[in-house]
């Protein structure tokens, strides 16, 4: 993966990156993106997982996942939250399968 960020890095110093407009394009579409729970987590469904001996209770919700009053697009950011480290949110509350 650092590989190809630098390669990444290299090419776009050399043939000079992204054009603004393609940049303001992935942008747009980075912005406009929200995680969905999976088809088979419904909004009102409640994920728990103990870390370091603390329950930690996550409810789907229309648009997202609630962790703590707050809502979040990802369980991968509810991980990271609760782990302070990367970790993959379907793969950390065990969820098995894709999450689109």
């Amino acid at each position: 993966m650092l590989r190809r960020g630098v390669i990444y890095d290299l090419q776009a110093k050399h043939y000079g990156g992204l054009s603004p407009a393609h940049r303001k394009t992935l942008l747009q579409i980075a912005e406009s993106k929200t995680a969905s729970p999976p088809a088979s987590m419904k909004a009102g469904a409640r994920l728990v997982r103990e870390w370091n001996g603390i329950a930690h209770v996550v409810d789907i919700v229309e648009g997202g996942y609630r962790y703590r009053d707050k809502t979040y697009a990802s369980l991968t950011a509810i991980a990271k939250e609760i782990t302070g480290a990367h970790w993959s949110g379907p793969r950390f509350f065990g969820i098995k399968g894709k999450v689109q």
